[in-house]
Parts: structure tokens; C-alpha cells; sequence
């Protein structure tokens, strides 16, 4: 009876053992770029872009080497597309960071990194980008795009994003709240309500990025949802911006945090606000950085 009782116990330990190691096999890909640091993918060669793009052109990058937003990212690939065509821009989608080198880059009026994450750049294509964004370069960056898989890219979290992302809600995870227009005269807020309702998972960082010389355009009421994050941790930041904009050398760059989900991509506040950040980041609208707009680039 014992030795029977022992070979059911290891027969249960086997089958445990071979259900775990089936899942790790399963979910390999997800295990590395959320709890290992990231995949090392750097492609070192750059795609055929086509070289009559009409301008002003976006590029909308979307490369993620760490956790990757599978509903979000073709959602607001559709919408930039349909952007694109009703506004007469150029445009091209890659997942190649070798398109990140200054002669690619020289075809494109704004950069969009559409949920990109991780450390996705090799060093001579941070430099390229960096380049780009200083000497004039437009840049949008959603949700992921300021999280903390960055964090290896000093230049890209201090300059670009302003602030470090610490948590995300988790109680529950996505939650309805209240946003404020802060900015009303700014024309990534053009035609927006002063507030509206939003789900979202909502991102918290460490500090206000207004404190690092950003302007704060839209701002999360933090009394009008839960504010908790993994293991109940106070997510609360008092001044808690979710959409914000700066000059980096002639360029301009503006940060939407919001974006984790494929609906954030046909509610209308947030078409409309992508729609702003997308020409503002062109300099189809709005005077700052003191650059020529697009449109004159090409006369």
C-alpha cells in the first residue's frame, strides 16, 4: 500500500511538473518580455522604404521587444492609415529598427511610436533618432512608449518621456474615470471637451513630467477611479498627467499615455486628440520649437 501510495504521489508530481513545463513552453515568448528583461531582436537592415513618399509623411513604428500590445497596436495602425488618407499625408509602418538611420529618417516629417517597448535600437540608431528629433523631427509616442521597458535609454526616458513609469491599476485592472483638458489653448486639445469619461489602465510614474519642463495637456482625476496597483500599491500621484508636450532642440514631442486597449483607437476624444498630436508633431499646427512646418520642408 505504501509504495502504491508513493507512485500516485510522484505520478501527481510528474504530471505537475509536465503541465508547468508545458505552459513555460507555451507562453516562453510573454515570460521573456515582461519577466526577463525583454527579446534582443536589432535588425541591422533597413527596409525598402519607398522614396516618393508624398510629404508631410509619418512613420509609425511599432516594434516591441518587450511586452507586446496584440489588439492595440493593428487598432491604431487602421487609424493612422485612415488619417493618412483623409489628410493627404505620406506614410509608412515598420517593425524594422533599422529604418532608423538618417537617410530613411530625412523622408518622414513625424515619427509615431505606435505602443513600441523595450530596448528595441541599437546604439547608431538611437543616435539616429536622436538626431532626427533635435534638429526638427516631430515625435508621437503612445502608451507603452513611455513605460519602463525603456529604462536602459537614458536619453529617450529623461528627454522624450520626462518621467518613469512605475505602475499600472490592477484593482481592477481597467477602470472608468474622469479626464481634464488643462492646455485648452494648445492644438493637440483642439475641439476637445474640457472632460470626459475614459477606461483605461491607467499608467502612474514617479513624478509629474511638468517638473522636468513639460506641458501637461491632459490630466486623470484620480478621485474619479481607484488609483491601486499589483499587491495594493498607492498609485497616487496628486498631479497625475496622462497626455503632455515639450521642444527637444528644434523638434516637437508629445506623449499619450493613454492607448493599452484596441477601443482607445475609435473612441472619438481620442481620435480627435491623435488627430491633433499627429499635425501638431507635423507643425501643421502651432508655432513652438522654431522650425518650418512640413509643408514648407518640401518647397
Amino acid at each position: 500500500m505504501k509504495f502504491s501510495i508513493k507512485r500516485i504521489i510522484l505520478l501527481v508530481l510528474l504530471l505537475i511538473v509536465g503541465y508547468f513545463a508545458i505552459s513555460v513552453a507555451r507562453n516562453w515568448d510573454i515570460i521573456q518580455r515582461v519577466f526577463l528583461g525583454g527579446v534582443k531582436v536589432y535588425e541591422t537592415e533597413a527596409p525598402a522604404v519607398p522614396t516618393d513618399i508624398k510629404r508631410p509623411a509619418v512613420l509609425v513604428f511599432s516594434k516591441t521587444n518587450a511586452f507586446r500590445h496584440e489588439d492595440a497596436i493593428p487598432a491604431a495602425n487602421k487609424l493612422f492609415e485612415q488619417m493618412a488618407k483623409e489628410n493627404g499625408w505620406g506614410i509608412y509602418r515598420t517593425e524594422n529598427g533599422a529604418a532608423f538611420n538618417s537617410e530613411i529618417l530625412s523622408r518622414f516629417d513625424a515619427v509615431i511610436f505606435n505602443n513600441v517597448s523595450g530596448d528595441v535600437f541599437t546604439p547608431a540608431q538611437r543616435t539616429a533618432f536622436k538626431r532626427y528629433i533635435e534638429q526638427g523631427g516631430g515625435y508621437v509616442g503612445i502608451h507603452a512608449a513611455g513605460d519602463n521597458s525603456h529604462a536602459k535609454w537614458d536619453w529617450y526616458m529623461k528627454e522624450i518621456i520626462g518621467a518613469t513609469f512605475t505602475q499600472h491599476t490592477m484593482d481592477p485592472q481597467f477602470q472608468r474615470a474622469t479626464v481634464n483638458v488643462e492646455d485648452k489653448g494648445h492644438p493637440v486639445t483642439k475641439n476637445l471637451p474640457s472632460s470626459w469619461q475614459h477606461v483605461e489602465e491607467w499608467y502612474s510614474f514617479d513624478r509629474s513630467p511638468r517638473k522636468g519642463g513639460a506641458n501637461v495637456l491632459i490630466t486623470v482625476d484620480e478621485k474619479s477611479y481607484r488609483p491601486v496597483g499589483m499587491f495594493g500599491k498607492d498609485l497616487k500621484m496628486g498631479d497625475h498627467p496622462m497626455v503632455w508636450n515639450r521642444c527637444i532642440g528644434k523638434g516637437r514631442v508629445v506623449y499619450s499615455a493613454f492607448g493599452h486597449q484596441a477601443d482607445a483607437f475609435s473612441n472619438p476624444q481620442q481620435v480627435t486628440l491623435l488627430g491633433n498630436a499627429v499635425r501638431w508633431a507635423l507643425r501643421l499646427d502651432g508655432t513652438e520649437c522654431g522650425a518650418l512646418a512640413a509643408n514648407e520642408k518640401t518647397k
